[in-house]
């Protein structure tokens, strides 16, 4: 593949959490990423494992004490090490900080789970809700005084995806200019609460309530919401700024003079419904024909299904198409290293151990005759995950 990451050396140790995403975005940049699965499991190959993707899969019998050898000359070509795992896991295999850094001083050793390397709760069980509940950034998404809503996996797995990604890079670089690698811890929780910066600004700037519903950013104000519109389908609007708000009430001609104090925030609920009262007038499509690319702020909102098809981002190839599967193409964009467009995951030939890896064939067949890697299959469906 190419891109700007081209040439760095990429060792995944399969799993769950937020690793598999920063690791997709490496490989999406040009790293050449092996994946270690575990020997004796199914190993997903097929498009459909989109965060997979860019990646060549090598089974490993980490019990096997030739299989540990194995991953350690592995980390020796390898520029990074990324493992998803609780603590203590690659520790039980042979696999810590300590050994591998010995093995290859300028190793990057990331290391992503959802309560991070120490604390309290760093052995306990986790999923993405649980990691942005202590964030304090769950709190905030939801309507008014409803349970809070889980906003998908976004917010912790893709948040601790993209920390581990800036980790990893800036490592990197320092490794440029010590010659030592070193260990990124990347918390999901810690990554949540990084993404919601701004929240904690406003809060400490006392603009902003602990009652969700009643503030600017969370749906409380009448012109940065989603509204029905008459076919069910619905659109956003942001009209946040003075001159884009007002742009948006000549547009849909409100002419109410109850809507101009944008700002007078007891208005707001009357203000909601009487707004939700005019977007019901017209289908979505129509009211795309009205306000769409207009300095109203506004969009549609788009399912799975149409947001490829949508001209826009059509016309910046936003999607792609991979093994059949639709997906975000990779992100962001390069002027004069471009990343190219990505591959299904698929299995490591045994050659490319000593061609990218610096394993010897003699090796690579010892390692194969003895159990401590194995043949992929490509009928499996998917890799069992460890929660983190």
């Amino acid at each position: 593949m190419a891109g700007p990451l081209e040439g760095l050396k990429v060792i995944e140790m399969s799993g769950s959490g937020a690793a598999p995403f920063g690791v997709m975005l490496l490989a999406d940049m040009g790293a050449t990423v092996l994946r270690v699965v575990p020997s004796d499991a199914p190993v997903a190959d097929g498009g459909a494992d989109v965060l997979g993707r860019g990646r060549q899969f090598l089974p490993v019998d980490l019990a096997h004490p030739l299989g540990v050898q194995a991953l350690l000359q592995l980390v020796q070509s390898a520029d990074v090490l990324i493992e998803g795992y609780r603590p203590g896991v690659m520790e039980a295999w042979g696999l810590d900080t300590e050994t591998c850094l010995a093995r290859n001083p300028r190793l990057v050793y990331a290391r992503a789970t959802g309560w991070g390397q120490h604390g309290p709760l760093a052995h306990a069980p986790g999923c993405d809700i649980n990691h942005i509940a202590l964030s304090g950034a769950l709190h905030a998404i939801g309507r008014d005084r409803d349970a809070p809503v889980p906003p998908l996996n976004l917010v912790g797995e893709g948040g601790g995806g993209m920390v581990l990604t800036l980790g990893v890079l800036a490592a990197l670089y320092e490794v440029e200019r010590s010659g030592f690698g070193q260990v990124v811890d990347v918390a999901s929780t810690e990554s949540a609460a990084l993404l919601a910066s701004r929240l904690y600004g406003l809060n400490a700037e006392g603009r902003w309530s602990n009652q969700r519903g009643e503030n600017l950013l969370d749906g409380g104000a009448p012109f940065y919401d989603t509204y029905a519109c008459a076919d069910g389908k619905y659109v956003a609007i942001g009209a946040v700024e003075p001159g884009l708000y007002l742009q948006l009430l000549d547009l849909c001609g409100i002419q109410d003079k109850a809507f101009v104090e944008q700002m007078d925030t007891a208005r707001w609920p009357m203000l909601k419904l009487r707004m939700a009262d005019v977007f019901l007038t017209r289908t979505r499509d129509e009211w795309c024909r009205l306000l769409e690319g207009s300095e109203a702020c506004f969009a549609p909102v788009l399912d799975c299904e149409e947001a490829p098809l949508h001209p826009h981002n059509l016309a910046r190839t936003a999607f792609v198409t991979v093994d059949g599967i639709v997906q975000p193409a990779p992100a962001p964009r390069f002027s004069r290293t471009p990343s190219s467009v990505p591959h299904k995951p698929s299995a490591l030939p045994l050659d490319s151990l000593a061609h990218h890896w610096g394993v010897s064939k003699q090796d690579a067949r010892c390692w194969l005759d003895s159990g401590a890697i194995g043949r992929v299959s490509a009928a499996d469906p998917k890799v069992p995950v460890k929660a983190d």
